[in-house]
This record gives C-alpha cells, sequence and structure tokens, in this order.
C-alpha cells in the first residue's frame, strides 16, 4: 500500500555510515544509500519499490507497486555494499503478452522461486501470480474467498497481502495481510501459509493469526527456517515513520482457518522484537522491502530494507544495511514438582495471622517448603535452595525457622527430592537486636526476625542472604551460622527495618528490598537489587545495582540503574555470567492467564547509555517455551505463569534452572483453587546466554 507522505523536505544523502552510539545487540547499522532517489532507467522512474528480493550476493530485483497508467516493472539492481545501483528493466505482462500497469496489478510482495520464476503478489485483487524472469505471467494462485476485497470478501482495499515471503527449498509461500479482515478488528491480522505438492501448485493450508503493534500494519515477510518468519511493521502518525522488524515463531501456532472472527484471546502467533529502525537513524520512509541476506563474519545475517518513495518529491527511495542477530526459542528439557502440602521436620507453623487458602487450613503440622526465593549451583543435578521468610510478614512468620534446602530435581520422575536442610542461626549473638529465639541455645532465625530473598556465596565459600525488611545483607558460614551484625546499605530502609527511626520515612517500599543479590563469578563482589523502585526516587523505572565489597564488607559506593519495562514490574532473581553480566528476573506480579510479564534478561554493566542504564537484552520468555517432546505435559508451547519467579541458576553456557516461590498457600497460577507446587524446570537456551 502506497502512503504519502505529509511532511515535506527529505534529506538526499547518497551513503550514510551507521552511528555507533545507535547500534543494539540485536541489530547494527551498516549503511543508508539514496543513490537510486530520483533516478530513472530505461525511461521509467525507479520509485514506488515495495518488495525485494536478491538472487545472489551481489543482484537484487526490487518490484514497483503502482504509477498510474506506466507498467508494471521490477528493475534489476547490483548490489555490493554500499553501492546499489540499476542494469535492467522488467516488464510484467498478461498471459495474452499485454503490459500490466499501475491500475491493474499493485505488486507490493515478490520471491524468487529455486527455478528463478518469480511470485508477484498484488493487493488490487488480491492475488499472487508466477512470472518467469522475463515478466511473462506464467499461472496464478487461488486466494481463500473471504480474503478478496468488499463486498466480495472481507478485505479493504489497499490492505490485501502486502507481504509474501518462500521458503528456500521452495515448497511453502506466506502471504501477510496489511490490514485485517472486516470480521477480525483493527490490528488482529492473518498470515496465510501455501504448501506446494509434489505435483501440482501451491494451495493454501493454514492461517495464522498475528497481532500488530497498535497502530502499525504488516508490509513485508521473510522466511528464516521452517519454524520462524520475520515480519516487519509500519506505522505513519503525526507526520512521523515508524518501522519494526519482529522475529515470529511458528513452532506450536494454531490454524485459525476454521475461525470466523478473531478476538483479543486468540492465538497469535508469537513475536520478539528484532529491529525498531528509529533507533537506529533518523532518515525513515515508507519503508516496505524487506530481504534477508547471508551470515556476516561475525555470524550475525545480514538485512536489507528499502522503502517506497511513492513517487513523491517530499518522500525519498533509501537502501537501509543492518547486521541482525536472530534467536532460536528456548526448549523445556526437565519439569519436576515438590507437592505444596508436603512439610519437613519442625515446629507446627501458621499459627497466627495466617489464613486458610487454596482448600489449605493452617496451623500446617511442620514446616511447609514454600518454594524457592533463591537457589545455588551444587554440581551434577544438586543445588541450595532457599524459601523466604515463609507467609509475608513479621507477626505471621514468628514460627517459620529459615532454611536453606539442599534439593535434587529428578527429571526421570519428575519429582523434586530434599536431601537434608542448613538452619541459619546465631548462636555467637552477632545480631544487635532482638530476635524471636532470642535466649535460646541455638538462636534460630525465622521469619519473624528477617525476610530472606536471595542468596549467594563468596569465593571462600560463605553464604551471603539478601533480605527485604532492612534491607540487609546476612553473612554466614557454609552451615548457616551468622559471622557478622547484618550489613545495611546507608540511606536504605524499610518501614519494617529495626533502624527506622520515629518519624523518619523510608525508602525503601515494603517487601521491595534485596531480592536479588548476584555474586561475581571471582566471589569477590556482591551486586543487591532492589526488588522495585526507591521511595525517594522520582523515576519509578529504575531498579538500582549496588555493588558490594566481601573482603571489606563495604558497599563501595558505586552504582547502576536497570530500566524496567514498567512501573510495577520486580526483580525477581540476579546471576553473574561475565565480568559485567547479569542475568536478572524481570517479570509481574500477576499469575494464570493474567500473567504477561516472566522474563530472563542480560544486563551489561559495562555498557551504559546517554540516560544512565545498563543495557538490557531479553534472553528468555518463561511464557513461551518450546515442549516438542512433551516434557512439561501442559501443551506446547510450554507457559510458566507463575506469579513470584524468583530464582535462576546457569548451568553451563546454555541452560538455565528456574524455580518458583509459590507464597504458600496463597498462589495459584496453575490450577485455580489448588495452591501451587514448587516447580523446577531445566531450559536449553540455543543460543546460549547471548539470547
Amino acid at each position: 500500500m502506497s502512503m504519502t507522505r505529509a511532511a515535506a523536505g527529505v534529506l538526499a544523502v547518497a551513503a550514510i555510515a551507521a552511528a555507533p552510539a545507535h547500534a543494539s545487540s540485536d541489530a547494527t547499522l551498516l549503511s543508508v544509500n539514496s543513490t537510486l532517489d530520483k533516478t530513472t532507467y530505461g525511461g521509467l522512474s525507479v520509485g514506488g519499490l515495495s518488495a525485494l528480493a536478491f538472487t545472489s550476493s551481489s543482484q537484487a530485483l526490487a518490484l514497483t507497486d503502482n504509477q498510474g497508467a506506466t507498467p508494471a516493472r521490477f528493475f534489476t539492481l547490483k548490489v555490493r555494499g554500499e553501492r546499489v545501483e540499476t542494469t535492467k528493466v522488467t516488464t510484467l505482462k498478461r498471459v495474452d503478452g499485454t503490459p500490466f500497469t499501475g491500475q491493474n496489478l499493485d505488486g507490493e510482495g515478490l520471491v524468487v522461486e529455486p527455478d528463478g520464476n518469480l511470485l508477484i503478489s498484488s493487493e488490487t485483487e488480491p492475488v499472487i501470480r508466477r512470472f518467469d524472469r522475463d515478466g511473462d505471467q506464467l499461472a496464478q494462485l487461488s486466494t481463500p474467498p473471504r480474503f478478496g476485497i468488499a463486498p466480495n470478501g472481507q478485505a479493504t482495499t489497499n490492505q490485501a497481502f502486502e507481504g509474501l515471503a518462500g521458503s528456500e527449498d521452495g515448497r511453502t509461500l506466506f502471504a501477510g495481510m496489511e490490514g485485517a479482515l472486516s470480521a477480525d478488528g483493527t490490528g488482529r491480522l492473518r498470515l496465510i501459509r501455501y504448501d506446494r505438492p509434489k505435483r501440482g501448485d501451491f494451495v493454501p493450508t493454514t492461517q495464522y493469526a498475528y497481532k500488530a503493534d497498535e497502530n502499525f500494519n504488516l508490509v513485508e515477510l521473510a522466511v528464516v527456517d521452517e519454524e520462524r518468519l520475520l515480519v516487519m511493521e509500519r506505522k505513519f502518525l503525526n507526520n512521523q515513520w515508524g518501522i519494526r522488524v519482529y522475529e515470529a515463531y511458528l513452532g506450536g501456532a494454531q490454524d485459525v482457518s476454521s475461525v470466523a472472527a478473531l478476538s483479543d484471546s486468540s492465538p497469535f502467533i508469537y513475536k520478539r522484537l528484532l529491529l525498531d529502525v528509529t533507533d537506529h537513524t533518523p532518515l525513515i520512509d515508507n519503508i516496505e522491502g524487506l530481504a534477508l541476506g547471508g551470515k556476516l563474519a561475525d555470524g550475525r545475517r545480514e538485512l536489507t530494507l528499502i522503502s517506497d518513495d511513492n513517487f513523491s518529491a517530499s518522500q525519498a527511495t533509501r537502501v537501509y544495511r543492518f547486521a541482525v542477530k536472530l534467536h532460536r526459542e528456548p526448549v523445556l528439557e526437565g519439569r519436576a514438582l515438590y507437592s505444596a502440602t508436603q512439610y519437613q521436620p519442625g515446629p507446627t507453623s501458621g499459627n497466627s495471622g495466617v489464613g486458610a487458602n487454596n482448600g489449605v487450613v493452617p496451623p500446617f503440622p511442620g514446616q511447609p517448603i514454600p518454594g524457592f526465593s533463591g537457589a545455588l549451583y551444587e554440581g551434577g543435578n544438586r543445588f541450595l535452595a532457599m524459601p523466604d521468610n515463609g507467609f509475608g510478614t513479621k507477626g505471621n512468620s514468628r514460627d517459620f525457622l529459615l532454611r536453606v534446602y539442599k534439593i535434587e530435581p529428578n527429571w526421570l520422575s519428575h519429582k523434586i527430592e530434599v536431601k537434608g536442610f542448613l538452619s541459619l542461626r546465631d548462636p555467637d549473638k552477632k545480631i544487635p537486636f532482638e530476635i524471636v529465639n532470642q535466649t535460646t541455645k541455638d538462636r534460630l532465625l525465622t521469619g519473624g526476625d528477617f525476610d530472606i530473598e536471595a542468596i549467594a556465596r563468596d569465593r571462600r565459600g560463605d553464604l551471603w542472604f539478601g533480605e527485604e525488611f532492612g534491607p540487609y545483607l546476612l553473612h554466614t558460614d557454609a552451615t548457616g551460622k551468622v559471622l557478622d551484625a547484618p550489613i545495611a546499605l546507608p540511606g536504605a530502609k524499610s518501614p519494617s527495618s529495626p533502624d527506622l527511626q520515629p518519624g523518619e520515612q523510608p525508602t525503601i517500599q515494603g517487601s521491595r528490598g534485596w531480592e536479588a543479590v548476584a555474586s561475581s563469578q571471582d566471589g569477590r563482589t556482591l551486586y543487591p537489587i532492589v526488588e522495585g523502585y526507591r521511595l525517594d526516587d522520582t523515576n519509578q523505572l529504575r531498579r538500582y545495582i549496588y555493588e558490594f565489597d566481601v573482603a571489606s564488607k563495604r558497599y563501595t559506593g558505586r552504582k547502576w540503574a536497570m530500566k524496567t519495562d514498567a512501573a510495577n514490574l520486580q526483580i525477581g532473581d540476579a546471576q553473574a555470567i561475565g565480568d559485567r553480566e547479569l542475568l536478572v528476573i524481570e517479570r509481574d506480579d500477576l499469575e494464570g492467564a493474567a500473567a504477561k510479564i516472566k522474563n530472563v534478561v542480560k544486563l551489561d554493566l559495562g555498557d551504559v547509555d546517554t540516560d544512565g542504564f545498563v543495557r538490557k537484552e531479553q534472553v528468555l520468555d518463561l511464557l513461551r517455551v518450546r515442549d516438542p517432546f512433551g516434557i512439561g505435559g501442559l501443551g506446547d508451547p510450554f507457559r510458566y505463569p507463575i506469579q513470584s519467579l524468583e530464582s535462576i541458576v546457569p548451568i553451563g553456557k546454555d541452560r538455565l534452572f528456574v524455580v518458583n516461590d509459590n507464597n504458600f498457600p496463597d498462589s495459584n497460577g496453575r490450577v485455580p483453587g489448588q495452591p501451587d507446587d514448587v516447580e523446577a524446570i531445566i531450559v536449553r537456551l540455543p543460543d546460549g546466554f547471548d539470547g
């Protein structure tokens, strides 16, 4: 579809190198080239370029959409790095030899088949036709009736087959609708999959639901492999263009051919942002063509975009070259459970202030394991896993003992086996304020004393706990015996802090203190992170990461800032995976069908932007994990819609152990009315922790 730009004037620049400041870990702009702009070839304008397809590493075809009564055509381009020039023009002709024109063919999609023939989509009908390289029509594919232009179908004029992409083997074709069918509603788009049998031509077999961003439409597609597409979206709002390229994943996608009308609850294809052109250059126009090239020296792929100038003096034809890092989907390798109502030895708990919920009535006959808020890898299939303070507050958790459990998930039986525990205790009276078991010999710590939420290990093997009541760092030996008085961050006090003076205002939200504490790989430095924004911070998207020196047992005064995607998102855990890189859980506080964000992201403390935030890159979406082997038993893709996602442990270079805090007996993200079990999973990341 042509979109006329109202803004006057564009920069005519022959070749512009990308500024490094705009480079991202997933995409780097290599060049912008406008040498084709307002040129002619064979007496025809080289413009209105709506599709791009490479025939070799140095040659591409660019399709003109429509220019009145002029011939419908495609241009052959010579492409060498930043240099682009036109070498040929070919007119598209009907079976009877008469030329198509812009009045009866609106060329929007272009695919080069393995035998050299071309598939070209037109929005006018809409239809997909096959042409030879001389531009002669050879065949026409069938279009499902409902995709016809109204009143014959449900499509809108100039909102039909805008995107077209074919698999490398020539057996599969995808056509993308620019706009929604009238029955589906704005932004709810459909992709049609065509398959080619051994004998015969392409036939439509499957429809997929695709949700475009608000005010965006689909303009182009590219096939990555049998389970991945690239989808380019475009908007024109307030005289500004917006162009985004997404990776779209077909694994586990459902056929919606029989769905009469899509809704917000329809099974839309999962997508992940690869590239927002506005982050890389201000020279943005009506970009409509996209072609995925081969691998570059660093393993990334070359991606070329081309803009449609609509034959307008105020718009430009530009060729954009990017290097992009594509992402394969994570795969579930194991799942194991520990029953929510399976109790460990110890005194009766939940005696005061704990309400009945999800069919469970306190008090509890022993010590429940209310999930895990932190974990450490012990080698093999062994982990140390730490519950928090029990039931949420000082008052209701005085009978809950703080422990670190030794667990072994059995991935074959799908059960978590508990092999013992460490008890946190203060026999040497290092804690300066009164604790629940103040006068006992062992002085076992309880949830009425501390709300421990994170566990880390230093280079000597000592344990460090991040807790939220202070918030404090709590230092113990490898057996759980307290070695020092709790260490506070100067100026950081929660409403529950024993150090908060009468009339003093807290600076840390209640239950939003040290939810995450990462240990550097050499064990010399800790990185405590606040779960929520500080009360004395005007930016509610900011989460501070502090630096703590283990040897001196002091905060260094150095800190970094992470930017969350929304003010209500929480930090769940953190683990170091490099000298300056952390894996961090960023999550919402919702569960079940309402859960929307359960992400693991990577932070680079060595890369801070101009706004003072460290670079953040998504590594894993726990609401979308492929399970092609049925390991989870809950369908493919596997979802982890647990409210309190609070523990991750890297294993090697490409596997991640994940376990939940089930807030016993309150969370019920799996089955409404039933308390969540403790649920551990192992996820393999094919691209490693590089996302």
